[in-house]
Order: C-alpha cells, then structure tokens, then sequence
C-alpha cells in the first residue's frame, strides 16, 4: 500500500492529528525525567505507547534525539520500531535538503525498507530547488513511503524566500506546490508526496489542492488554532494532517491525560476537516 493510501486510511479512521514526540529538555523536566538518553526513552516510548493508536501519525523530531548522539539515535530506532509494531505511521521531521549522492544518502538512511530508521515519511527542504529532492522522492515512492515537501513554513522569516517571485510571477512556495501536484495527478485516494503548510501563515491565495497530504505544523503551543485549519485549507481541508507536539505532550506523563487530551484533540480537529 503506497504512503499515501495509508495515511488517507489513518486519518479516515483515527481523525487527522499527527502528534509530535519533542522531547526537549523542559518537557523531560516536566515528566519529571533526565535530560538524558535514559530519559528521552522513557519519554518516546511512553508516548509512542500511548499516542500511537489514538492518532493518524506520529511525528517524532529528529534534533531532540540527534543532541544526545549516538544514544539518541539509538533511542530513535527503537521509537520507530515500537510505532511500526503498533501500525502507526511515522512521519520523520528532519527537514533534509540536499544535492547528488547526498540526497541519495539521506533517502538511503530514511527511506529505503533495508534501514533500521525507515520510516513512512520523511520532511524535506525544496529550497535548493525542488529537483534537489528526487532522489529522496524517488526512493521514497519506490519503498511505498512519502515525502513532505516544505512549501509555506510557520516562522515569520520563511517569507522572504517562500514568497518571492520568479521570472514566471510565480511564487517559490506556489511552484512548490505545482511541482508537488504534479507529482500527485491522477493517483488515488492521495498521492504520496506531500507539502508542509503552517498553521500560522495567516491568509494565502497559493493553490493547496496537491492531491496529496497536507501537513500543518503549529497548532497548540505555536498559537495555530483548529479554525486557522478550516479558513486555510478550504475545500483542501479534508486532506490535512495537523500536527500538534508541545500542545499533546504537556498532558503528560500521566497516560490518561495523555491520551484524553489527544483524542479531544482528534475530535476537534475531525469536526472541522469533515
């Protein structure tokens, strides 16, 4: 079943919250854990358990483990074990973006079935052209994972390179998109390559309709809210996947507040995407 088949299927059945493992030190020290390899795995793992088969998708952050070295990888591995054993898809946020052979390592690393951090998806930088990415698109299509293009970022300073226009008069983040959508024509119920739009980024007239997943950063803590999503997206809406990580995670380390919290959240969230 390809990426996109499956999330269309997870955010179907368990509504289109993809929930964020951060696991930055304030949170760890809120769980009443080490900022530690040690407590970074009871805090993933703990998450994973309790999160995984309430929501779409889980989205761990590559940087909060990558701080605690090779232990911290080693933490993530066992985190997407511990997800593909629950069936969770896991979306990888680690914002890759680069050229030749490297692109192809980065794609090696994240995507290819034979890899012990092979995930269903990976976040990817088109900044240095979208071209740049087609060896991780390619693998990614080939191992039935996806791809989540950056295309309308949440921080304020994305809008100096995301907006200005080309020769054309087109945006970056419009072409983009049309490249992303070109990607997708024709494939059902979504293609597997997907774009990364804020849940910040106020007003846009940029084409969403991509005919793939749409993932939405910054609701919660970053001050997005589940109406941002609805005025946003539009008729795009049905394909969102919201993702929330400060604002599911503070709820913690007691697990039933955990897991209430997130499926209100859910809830919610599959009210205004309906």
């Amino acid at each position: 079943m390809t990426f996109g088949s499956r999330i269309r299927q997870a955010m179907d059945a368990r509504g289109p919250l993809c929930a964020g493992i951060d696991p930055h030190p304030a949170l760890l020290d809120a769980w009443g854990l080490t900022d530690s390899a040690v407590g970074l795995e009871r805090f993933s793992l703990t998450a994973v358990e309790v999160l995984g088969p309430v929501v779409a998708a889980l989205k761990p952050q590559s940087a909060f483990f990558e701080r605690h070295g090779s232990q911290g990888i080693a933490v993530l591995e066992k985190v997407v074990a511990a997800a593909r054993d629950l069936d969770v898809p896991v979306v990888l946020d680690v914002k890759r973006g680069d050229i030749g052979s490297t692109a192809q390592a980065y794609a090696d690393a994240y995507l290819a079935r034979s890899s012990p951090l092979a995930v269903d998806a990976i976040t990817a930088s088109p900044f240095l052209g979208l071209g740049s990415l087609d060896p991780m698109i390619d693998t990614a299509l080939a191992n039935d994972a996806g791809v989540f293009v950056l295309a309308l970022t949440s921080n304020p300073e994305g809008r100096a390179v995301q907006q200005a226009r080309g020769d054309d008069g087109r945006t970056v983040a419009g072409a983009v998109l049309a490249g992303i959508a070109a990607r997708n024509a024709g494939l059902e119920p979504l293609g597997s390559v997907g774009a990364v739009v804020g849940a910040t980024i106020g007003q846009t007239e940029e084409d969403l309709a991509v005919n793939g997943p749409l993932l939405v950063p910054g609701l919660g803590a970053q001050g997005g809210t589940a109406s941002d999503v609805r005025r946003i997206f539009g008729e795009a809406v049905g394909n969102v996947l919201v993702s929330s990580s400060r604002g599911v995670l503070a709820a913690g380390p007691d697990r039933a507040r955990l897991r209430d919290g997130a499926l209100r959240t859910a809830d919610e969230l599959r009210e205004l995407t309906a």
